[in-house]
């Protein structure tokens, strides 16, 4: 890259913008491979629950005896500024991640990573190679296109946008930024790929052992009962409510619009909002219809047909509960999904000869025939079990400039399988999709539905 070959060819040291913390860049040769210099500098936007706990520091898989890496973990990469319109919530991970950085230090101090309150600054900032989005949903789009517009590699959360206009909009923003240059490295963040159970399963599918695939039956976990409407409350003084709510419409506030103050394990409840989010079959859809379309080698495509039915609430929490939606692809596979009130996560794919079934989270694979779980990848077969996890996939892309195991444009038809489902259960009836065109055959109605524009003007992007 550009900027880091200039500094390891410099002479002297630079200091670049010390009014806000960032660190001395000096060259590589004081500290060898691991220098800052060396590494990919990643500013992280939105530091709460996902942020601050899986993004930032990993998780534990107790259950496979395994650690999905947070970007702590990865040597290849350093974060020099964190962003949260909840100044608390910033405050934390910029203290864990001077503790981290801090124990590697012959002086066991470290003070490199910057705040910010507005994101803007993070994504002007030249010193940052890459950003990593991880907000409310509603901000994933205006974030992800201004990231790309300043050429900045991008990891963003999923679920990836708000409406298929919107995850195409972002698609698009990238291919025209990274056209000239140093290419733009895009990745849907999401660990499913990476973890054993649920790859082996799809390689299984891939390499044939369960013949042909016919059907794909997913489960989604259940929702706590919707919260009624809430009386007003003060804003907490940690938090910039105006620019939480960015691009959609001004309402007074409750924390049980928001999120719980002080506590970064609870569930966010904007999640079970419509005009922040799109409930459990965006959630958690993001990961299973990912895994359906990969295992059903459509993850550049999608289906061409959907109908379904679910519930919406008449209170604050509104988002879409208690659903059944039926896809059908070109190929004659059908993909069923659905929630109730006491459903669990499964996903089960149903082939000529077979079937395997992926229970529960992080995965317990069991199939028709248990030799199908032993069977090895031979040849040319589909091989996924050294797949790198999430974090170090993104850096890793950046580094070697090639893709991720999951590009933006892979998120993107993933979700809109949430969203054209969502819709199909708005209208009502049977809908022919055209996966190519991203719109729906001959019902208008429907396609009106397939944008989510942004409200205030101040952030049309």
């Amino acid at each position: 890259m550009n900027r880091r070959n200039f500094i390891k060819n410099s002479a002297v040291a630079a200091t670049v913008l010390p009014a806000i913390g960032i660190p001395t860049i000096v060259p590589a040769t004081v500290f060898g491979k691991n220098a800052p210099s060396n590494r990919i500098t990643v500013g992280l936007i939105g530091t709460g629950r996902q942020g601050y706990g899986q993004n930032l520091q990993g998780s534990n898989l107790s259950t496979l005896g395994v650690r999905i890496p947070g970007l702590l973990d990865v040597p290849d990469a350093q974060v020099t500024a964190v962003c949260d319109v909840d100044s608390w919530r910033m405050n934390k991970a910029k203290t864990a991640i001077e503790s981290h950085y801090a124990k590697k230090t012959a002086g066991g101090s470290y003070k490199g990573c910057s705040t910010h309150r507005d994101f803007r600054e993070i994504i002007a900032r030249k010193d940052i190679d890459a950003v990593m989005i991880s907000t409310p949903d509603f901000w994933h789009v205006p974030m992800g296109i201004l990231a790309a517009k300043a050429k900045k590699h991008i990891s963003c959360e999923k679920p990836l946008s708000m409406s298929v206009h919107q995850g195409r909009s972002l698609v698009d923003a990238l291919k025209k930024y990274g056209r000239t240059g140093v290419p733009i490295v895009d990745r849907t963040d999401s660990e499913f790929r990476s973890i054993r159970p649920q790859n082996q399963a799809v390689e299984l599918v891939r390499n044939g052992r369960i013949g042909t695939l016919q059907k794909i039956e997913i489960s989604f976990p259940s929702d706590p009962p919707p919260v009624p409407a809430q009386a007003d409350m003060p804003v907490p003084k940690e938090l910039d409510y105006d620019l939480w709510l960015g691009p959609m419409p001004y309402v007074p506030y409750t924390d049980m619009r928001v999120h719980t103050p002080f506590d970064l394990n609870k569930r966010p409840n904007w999640m079970r909002i419509d005009t922040y989010a799109q409930g459990m079959i965006a959630n958690w859809g993001a990961h299973y219809f990912d895994m359906a379309q990969w295992a059903n080698n459509s993850e550049y495509s999608g289906p061409v047909e959907v109908e379904g039915k679910g519930e919406f609430p008449k209170s604050l929490w509104n988002s879409m509960i208690n659903f059944t939606v039926t896809y059908r692809y070109a190929n004659g596979v059908e993909m069923t999904c659905l929630q109730s009130p006491t459903s669990t996560p499964s996903i089960k794919y149903i082939g000529s000869e077979g079937w395997i079934l992926v229970d529960n989270y992080p995965g317990v694979l069991s199939a028709s025939n248990p030799a199908i779980l032993t069977s090895k990848p031979s040849g040319n077969e589909l091989d996924l079990s050294k797949t790198l996890w999430d974090k170090v996939d993104f850096v890793e892309a950046i580094k070697t400039g090639r893709k991720t195991l999951e590009p933006i444009e892979v998120g993107h038809r993933t979700i809109s399988i949430s969203q054209i489902g969502l819709i199909a259960c708005q209208i009502g009836g049977k809908l022919n999709w055209n996966p190519e065109k991203e719109l729906f055959v001959g019902n208008n109605a429907a396609n009106a539905l397939l944008a989510a524009p942004l409200v205030r003007k101040e952030w049309a992007i």
